[in-house]
């Protein structure tokens, strides 16, 4: 699969998720609403019943004053005396109640006002006719009842009852429909969430499975990929050591062929220091009819032959200081490619005895350099000892080689451990390396500042292969007249490994 691909099947599993996310919220919002407006509009039914509800109940109040008053009328029981004052006092209170249940609609509203007046006559009328009862005037009693019952009274009060009765009946079925709508809606919003949930589900699943095969192609290639990258490896691996071989051996073979006509050139040279005299002596007596000076005797030329003597001595130094440059860097070169061949052997190393070691054997060029040189307390590792010794050597010796003159030095060998790594700094306060020459000095048969002390650019390029082949790094942090730095990072525990056969194949081509 491309990256094109992954980028949009990405992107399209964001945009499923995103959208499952918000038709999650929309249903869930939508739902809370509905359900919330269904609970208000079955409010406003169950407030409509409460209305009628109260209508009836006030005129039951009103029916059982009557009867109560009929009834105490006729046999003087105090029953039905305590039945009347009991209907007595609930109707007006009924009526409080049913103007407080229906204040949200004004029509009820003037209809309550319309109700109470007729209501209070008609309980006016029979407190007078429980009055005649009270006096025993049975007969005063039953006309002023047939007469309160012809009244306008109970005729209005009918009548009022009957229009509350008709809107709240025209409201309850306003109400109903309206609850009945929001929750048939509240059941649509359910049921295409469901579907929507459902469709989004499966489309999730389709997805996740198309991942999940593609993910399980991939890892096949991948697998072969890395058995073949594996075989590549070794292959290529296998081709660089023998190169890397190769290489040490052509270097070995073309130092050793250098040193044969070197040598021959040392010999010659040699043969023409010791010629000179006699060379120079013929020309002296060629110049002179002067008989000639023994041949232990100094020569005495004269202008141009004594030049001559100067310039071929002057030639012949400089013949002598190149011929031993060269075999100083056949040696270097042979050193490296033996070096190179041999192999490390991990060891337990007390580095501290092995530093202090090296600062007894360096003591005199410390003390004809006036530097001190402290060792602080060190970790041990297991490495291979005699790389560990020429690193350490190396890296001493330069800090004593390229001190400041005219001030007293000051070398500082100190350690620490961090992350399963031993760190140790080589610190020194001389005349320092300036930072645009920070990673030539690890190149071979580089130098930088002042060439004014013997060196031929080989140790610390040689110093950084042997790190690198035990595992570790190295590096450097100076300023120039401020000192150095070296620090080198190795493993607490070094082990044999492919590092020690391929040392040379992944060395840098600076080292």
């Amino acid at each position: 699969m491309t990256l094109e691909a992954t980028r949009r099947r990405t992107i399209g599993q964001i945009l499923l998720l995103a959208a499952g996310l918000f038709v999650l919220i929309a249903i869930s919002a939508l739902s809370i609403v509905l359900v919330n407006q269904s609970r208000r509009d079955n409010a406003w039914v169950v407030h409509t019943v409460e209305v009628e509800n109260q209508i009836n109940t006030l005129l039951l109040q009103v029916r059982r004053a009557e009867s109560a008053s009929r009834g105490y009328l006729l046999t003087s029981e105090p029953r039905f005396l305590a039945d009347y004052e009991a209907a007595f006092a609930a109707v007006i209170p009924d009526v409080d109640k049913l103007t407080a249940l229906s204040h949200d609609n004004p029509t009820q509203v003037e209809n309550s006002k319309r109700l109470r007046g007729p209501v209070e006559t008609r309980i006016a009328e029979l407190a007078k006719v429980i009055e005649f009862a009270r006096q025993n005037d049975l007969a005063g009693g039953i006309a002023l009842l047939r007469q309160a019952n012809a009244s306008d009274a109970v005729r209005r009060m009918n009548d009022v009852a009957s229009d509350m009765r008709k809107e709240e009946d025209r409201l309850f079925a306003q109400r109903t429909e309206t609850a009945d709508r929001t929750q048939q809606l509240a059941s649509i919003v359910t049921v295409v969430g469901s579907a929507l949930v459902v469709a989004l589900a499966g489309i999730s699943v389709f997805l996740v499975r198309r991942s999940a095969r593609a993910r399980d192609a991939a890892e096949a290639r991948l697998r072969d990929n890395n058995l073949n990258l594996e075989a590549t490896v070794d292959e290529r691996t296998a081709d660089l050591r023998e190169a890397n071989n190769e290489i040490q051996r052509f270097a070995y073979i073309v130092s050793h062929d250098l040193r044969s006509p070197l040598v021959n050139i040392m010999g010659f040279t040699s043969e023409l220091e010791q010629l000179r005299n006699d060379i120079f002596r013929r020309i002296a007596a060629l110049a002179s009819p002067a008989p000639m000076a023994a041949d232990n005797a100094e020569l005495v030329l004269e202008g141009d032959d004594r030049q001559l003597s100067q310039d071929f001595s002057e030639a012949l130094e400089f013949i002598k200081s190149s011929i031993a440059k060269m075999d100083r860097l056949i040696t270097a070169i042979l050193n490296l490619t033996r070096e190179g061949r041999r192999e490390f052997e991990p060891v337990p190393i007390d580095t501290r005895e092995l530093i202090e070691a090296i600062v007894t054997t360096m003591a005199h060029q410390a003390s004809e350099a006036k530097a001190e040189i402290r060792v602080a307390p060190l970790p041990n590792v297991v490495s291979d000892r005699l790389a560990l010794e020429q690193i350490f050597s190396n890296l001493i010796d330069n800090a004593l080689k390229y001190l400041r003159p005219g001030v007293p030095g000051e070398i500082t060998v100190r350690g620490r451990t961090k992350l399963g790594s031993a760190i140790f700094e080589v610190s020194d306060n001389g005349r320092g390396i300036d930072s645009k020459d920070h990673q030539r000095i690890f190149d071979l048969f580089r130098r930088a500042g002042t060439q004014d002390k013997p060196g031929q650019g080989i140790g610390l390029a040689h110093v950084r292969a042997l790190v690198r082949r035990l595992g570790g790094t190295m590096s450097v942090s100076s300023e120039l007249h401020n000192g150095s730095t070296f620090t080198i990072t190795l493993p607490l525990a070094w082990t044999t490994s492919n590092r020690n056969r391929d040392s040379w194949v992944r060395q840098s081509p600076s080292s």
